[in-house]
């Protein structure tokens, strides 16, 4: 078993050097790789909790943004509705007063019309007295 001997033994010792390799050429223990893997979990988990906190102010803000929205739109709306209304009361007395005119206008078309036509009919109805010269 002499064979068995010297593979277990080149066995221990290329582990030994191989181990002895990795902890010479390895950038950085285990104990600085794990506190590395730390600090980037922690810095991981203080951005998802930062986007979270954000996310929810952001969702807070678009709420309130058309809550107030909704607001300004329900005045404008009933500020329109006013002026309309005091457009409608400033024009009316004014549209009764065009429309008083308008039926004045056309009775004294009609009257004239009236007269045209009774003159018309007048001079149909009446002879003519033509001066006739004899030479």
């Amino acid at each position: 078993m002499p064979n068995g001997k010297s593979l277990t033994l080149g066995l221990i010792v290329g582990s030994v050097v191989g181990a002895a390799y990795t902890l010479l050429n390895t950038p950085s223990s285990g104990r600085d790789l794990r506190e590395n893997a730390r600090l980037k979990s922690e810095n991981l988990k203080t951005t998802v909790l930062s986007l979270r906190e954000e996310g929810t102010q952001l969702k807070d803000q678009i709420a309130q943004t058309s809550k107030e929205a909704a607001e300004l739109i329900k005045e404008l709306s009933e500020d329109v509705k006013t002026s309309v209304e005091s457009w409608k009361q400033t024009v009316e007395p004014h549209q009764k007063n065009i429309q008083k005119y308008l039926e004045q206008i056309e009775a004294s078309l009609k009257e004239l019309e009236e007269k045209a036509k009774d003159e018309q009919q007048n001079n149909d109805t009446q002879p003519s007295h033509e001066v006739v010269n004899h030479q």
